[in-house]
């Protein structure tokens, strides 16, 4: 896995518990996801099918430094399956884990259409 990029915990992303807040984390991993997904298929035009399970398992606290880490798991005609992996810069231990995310490439009219990946691609 490959990790991409990384966010900087601040107060306003804390729960009352004083940790990263889920649904912040959430937000911030379709968002990642579907950019990585996206340079995969070589396209902007594509909307998150299904995220599975969600692992959380340590929490983050303010000012740790988080990393995202991706990786291609399989493709479709019209579909990518990706993983996503965060975990704490600093001393790598695993915040969250989720190990099936699946966007579609649509057109237009919101429907599935081909993206642009190759079999070569993978």
């Amino acid at each position: 896995m490959k990790f991409y990029s990384r966010r900087f915990i601040k107060p306003e992303h804390l729960n009352p518990a004083n940790s990263l807040f889920g649904g912040q984390l959430l937000s911030w991993i379709d968002e990642e996801a579907a950019i990585f997904a996206g340079c995969q298929m070589k396209s902007s035009s594509l909307v998150t099918k299904l995220i599975s399970e969600v692992n959380f398992m340590t929490p983050a606290r303010q000012g740790d430094v988080i990393e995202f880490g991706l990786s291609l798991i399989s493709y479709g005609s019209s579909s990518i399956v990706v993983a996503c992996q965060v975990r704490n810069k600093l001393t790598h231990a695993p915040i969250v884990r989720i190990d099936k995310m699946v966007f579609i490439h649509v057109n237009e009219q919101g429907l599935p259409e081909p993206h642009g990946m190759r079999a070569n691609a993978a």
